[in-house]
């Protein structure tokens, strides 16, 4: 949030300062034509170059998208027991596979579901290399950065 807010105050500063003639120069060109004047502003972030460190996220927020191009992994915490993945995010939800303790799962996003053991979070898991998108606790899955959303 604060990245996007100083970018577009960045490139507010820009277009202000593109469309401002500075105070020595005469003005070589002749004004332009008010309905090309108003996309200006729209055309100027076309012109910057895009961060490199830009990484895109796929979630569904109730007020923006993002594009995520690779999931995030989590790690199976449970002790020596498979961890069930779930058709939906809850218990009463039928499981339709298990994953081994201790091993790294891909995320997709996280969602409200039943309790356990004092955690509603859940993880959907992403479709990967033939496996089921399903859902397991949060609970029993550790990931080092913040899950989006679903």
């Amino acid at each position: 949030m604060i990245r996007r807010t100083l970018t577009s105050g960045l490139l507010a500063t820009v277009a202000v300062l593109a469309l401002v003639p500075a105070a020595d120069a005469a003005p070589a060109v002749p004004a332009p034509h008010p309905a090309t004047s108003a996309l200006a502003p729209h055309l100027l972030p076309a012109l910057l170059p895009a961060p490199a460190h830009v990484r895109y996220a796929h979630h569904v927020n109730q007020h923006m998208t993002h594009r995520r191009s690779t999931p995030l992994l989590g790690r199976v915490t449970t002790h020596r027991v498979p961890l069930n993945v779930r058709s939906g995010p809850g218990t009463a939800h039928r499981v339709i596979g298990v994953r081994r303790a201790g091993r790294l799962i891909a995320v997709q996003c996280r969602t409200y579901g039943s309790w356990v053991h004092g955690d509603r979070q859940w993880y959907r898991l992403a479709h990967i290399q033939g496996h089921l998108r399903g859902y397991v606790s949060a609970h029993y899955v550790r990931v080092r950065r913040t899950v989006p959303w679903c």
